[in-house]
């Protein structure tokens, strides 16, 4: 039976490969799929994660119990490939269904917590479960023998290579320029291909059942199994775990757009296949498969050490420019580099990890497939536990540095649990003792050593993220965070600014630019409408936007909906003169939620809902850019709600900005773009929507804006350089009329493709500014019916316009 396995290899491992290709592209998709209907927030991204990975844990488990050894092993792998195709199409078709019934009785608390589960349990379920059945339903055409399972060892390492390259495909082509319905057709298409040749291969491969293993003798399973299993467990723990830790700190490194968390997956999915190989390879040689393993996970600590090393100590430090210059395709190659440099060996050990505790459990008589089974279910446990674990508990109570140091605890202990004797050895008691104490010894050095070489995340890390090796000096720091969904700073400069990081980017900062627009974005809406009482602020960023609606004296009600729980208790009292205080008013709620999940699942509705500054190139921000979720905003304004939503020109190619435009051109085609800039390099443009026809009263508006009752709005303006309302007014920028040639060719952002995630992510080292401003410039003029008003204010305007926008030939800052 080996024999005719070595014969067949290539295919068997190309079927392999195949497999993981389609797993990995179906996971990108339908984890995009689903955040958009539970959101994106660490508990949902956990409760996600635990769902798929729990579903391949059954699968692993249950095969070997519901499928009998007397069926062709590949013939039943077949069926299950095929059977994954057709659940493949399956979620695509239920999403829509599921997400209705979701956002009905989805909500927040225990009870949102328990339909987050039951939406990705009716989802991910079917699928998951068959794929984690594939590796034990191939394991039954293996004996479970030392070559055996090193065969076994190579067919997982090939899975994970086609999963390298589904991941890279799928993350920087697939979903680039199709969408996720082409993309999911891609692997439907390969789970046939995988299904015809597994058969055709099975009518040519006679598979004779081995001795039935229903009930095994005391000899045929190792005993202490129970200690492998638990070490194989905590490996997946530590594994996941770290995977966690690592898509932290190397998105503030490479910038936490869609193409890191890409390339970071494909990193460690590269070091898991290369050392499961490797594994395989030794788990056929050695006589002492279980002493193999405690020495891979006493190698462990000091891989983890090295990794936190090179992602706090030296890659933070090394200038790349040159190449960020050269096109940010060269720059992904760069940070794939980079990446592996640093996570390699401890992602090679893992990987290896599989293999070994095979071989340590693996005897004559034994089913393959319940072994494989039983170890793959062992692992992918520890791997659940460990997703959740890190996100939602240790990495925002105890920080990255103590976190990696829980890593280096759970290896000892599995090494030192892959140490327990397995019942009669040829070697001596004595002989053995000394074995063991010498590795326990040896062990216990690396880890201390280890535990303690691993130091602190760089504050300036935190905050400047990959551009930290030009700054040649420090701020002060005020205050330094990791919470459950991104790693946040305030920083002090000796002039007086202050700026707020997060994901190593600055997000808000007391700079007169920034403070502009963050007024703007709750000024602008909130004079439009003609009496704003109820208010949704999407981003508490440093509360400025939030706190300029509190001055409204008729506004009642100001939803505020932050994604990160640290931000609002921690940044806001550091911007209090600049937010008003705004976390003491006692109209102001905030909701700790992703805003787009908060919208699907609360009946309220709104005069005016706005943005703080969100980057769409950061990965996530792009679902609140979408034509769906701009129409789900739209179906919470109130008749006569206004819209406001931030769209960036730096740091940003004009394919980014035109998609975002004229998505929101597409929900509010009466809407219009408007922008002030102190140094006149149009480095943010607001977008302006209203349900119904805009309207501009400006003698009404002009009588409000005077009353005394506007006095601290006015105030508040005047701080910013805008003194009235024609100067407030004389940002108009365009509508879509007028800009309609400029958007000709722009791709509309929506839920079923989320480009603007691809687009916006290669333009974050660009500087189109100067140049979009140029071309907008032209086509820029007031349109008739917009503001009523007499002639001669129309005039002023027009000519306010003309002095506010005269374009400049140079970036500038």
């Amino acid at each position: 039976m080996v024999d005719q396995v070595g014969r067949r290899a290539p295919w068997l491992l190309l079927l392999f490969v195949g497999s993981g290709w389609a797993a990995l592209i179906y996971e990108l998709v339908w984890f995009q799929v689903l955040e958009l209907v539970i959101g994106s927030t660490g508990v949902s991204l956990g409760i996600l994660l635990a769902t798929f990975m729990g579903g391949m844990c059954l699968g692993s488990l249950l095969l070997p119990h519901v499928v009998g050894a007397a069926r062709h092993p590949l013939k039943i792998y077949a069926a299950i490939e095929a059977m994954i195709g057709a659940s493949g199409a399956l979620v695509l078709v239920a999403v829509p269904y599921v997400g209705r019934l979701y956002s009905a009785h989805g909500g927040s608390g225990a009870g949102g917590l328990l339909m987050r589960g039951l939406a990705c349990g009716i989802c991910l379920l079917p699928p998951t479960i068959l794929m984690g059945a594939t590796l034990p339903a191939v394991a039954r055409w293996i004996r479970a023998t030392p070559r055996g399972v090193s065969w076994l060892g190579f067919f997982y390492g090939s899975n994970i290579a086609g999963a390298v390259l589904g991941c890279l495909v799928a993350g920087f082509y697939l979903l680039r320029v199709y969408d996720m319905v082409t993309t999911s057709v891609v692997a439907i298409a390969t789970n046939g291909i995988v299904a015809a040749v597994a058969w055709a291969l099975a009518t040519s491969m006679p598979y004779t059942p081995g001795k039935p293993s229903t009930v095994l003798r005391p000899g045929d399973v190792p005993q202490r199994a129970w200690t492998v299993l638990l070490a194989i467990a905590l490996s997946g723990l530590g594994a996941l775990g770290a995977e966690v830790i690592w898509t932290r700190l190397l998105s503030l490194l490479l910038g936490a757009t869609t193409y890191s968390f890409s390339i970071i997956l494909g990193v460690v999915l590269v070091g898991l296949g290369v050392g499961s190989g490797a594994g395989a390879w030794v788990a056929g040689r050695v006589l002492r498969p279980r002493m193999a393993l405690a020495v891979v996970q006493f190698l462990l600590p000091a891989a983890i050490a090295w990794s936190a090393y090179e992602l706090t100590r030296s890659l933070p430090y090394r200038q790349i420019s040159a190449v960020a210059s050269q096109g940010p395709w060269a720059g992904f190659v760069v940070d794939f580099v980079r990446s592996f440099q640093a996570l390699a060996p401890a992602s090679l050990l893992w990987g290896a990890s599989f293999p070994l505790a095979l071989a340590a459990l693996a005897s004559i008589n034994q089913d393959a497939g319940r072994l494989v089974g039983r170890v793959y279910a062992a692992n992918t446990l520890g791997a659940i536990a460990g997703a959740l674990l890190f996100s939602v508990k240790l990495i925002p109570t105890i920080g990255t540095q103590q976190s990696q140091r829980v890593l280096v605890a759970c290896a000892f202990v599995a090494g030192g649990l892959a140490l327990v004797p397995a019942g009669r050895s040829s070697l001596g008691p004595a002989t053995r003792r000394r074995l063991v104490a010498a590795a326990l010894i040896a062990g216990t050095t690396v880890a201390i050593a280890a535990a303690l070489a691993i130091g602190p995340v760089p504050p300036g890390l935190v905050a400047f993220g990959g551009t930290l090796a030009s700054k040649e000096e420090m701020p002060e720091f005020l205050y330094v965070g990791e919470g459950m969904n991104a790693s946040l700073a305030v920083c002090r400069y000796p002039y007086g600014m202050r700026t707020f990081h997060i994901c190593g980017k600055i997000e808000a900062s007391s700079e007169p630019g920034d403070m502009r627009v963050q007024r703007l974005l709750g000024h602008l809406p909130a004079l439009v409408h003609d009496h704003p009482k109820s208010v949704l602020v999407v981003g508490f960023g440093a509360g400025v936007t939030a706190g300029a609606l509190t001055l409204y004296p008729e506004i009642e009600r100001i939803v505020v909906c932050e994604i990160e729980p640290l931000v609002p208790p921690n940044v806001g009292p550091l911007f209090r003169e600049e937010n008003y205080d705004v976390l003491h008013d006692p109209r102001v709620q905030i909701v700790y939620d992703d805003a787009r999940h908060f919208m699907l699942t609360t009946p309220e509705t709104f005069d005016v809902i706005t943005s703080d500054s969100i980057h769409p190139w950061v990965k996530g921000s792009a679902t609140l850019y979408t034509e769906e979720y701009l129409a789900l905003a739209r179906a919470h304004l109130r008749p006569g709600g206004v819209m406001a939503q931030w769209v960036p020109l730096y740091e940003a190619t004009a394919a980014a900005v035109k998609s975002e435009m004229a998505t929101f051109f597409d929900v509010f085609p009466q809407g219009s773009a408007w922008t002030h800039n102190i140094r006149r390099l149009g480095d943010d443009v607001v977008m302006l929507g209203q349900v119904g026809p805009m309207r501009i009263d400006v003698p009404r508006l002009n009588a409000r804006f005077e009353s005394p009752a506007y006095a601290h709005v006015r105030a508040s303006l005047a701080e910013i350089g805008i003194p009235s309302i024609l100067a407030l007014f004389s940002g108009h920028l365009g509508e879509q009329a007028g800009l309609a040639s400029w958007l000709a060719n722009a791709r509309i952002n929506r839920d079923r493709n989320l480009c603007l995630q691809y687009i916006a992510g290669l333009g974050r080292y660009a500087d189109e500014r100067v140049r979009m401003y140029q071309e907008i410039d032209p086509a820029r003029k007031i349109p008739d019916g917009l503001f009523l008003a007499d002639a001669s204010w129309i005039d002023d305007l027009r000519q306010a316009v003309a002095a506010a926008h005269l374009p400049v030939a140079h970036p500038g800052g």
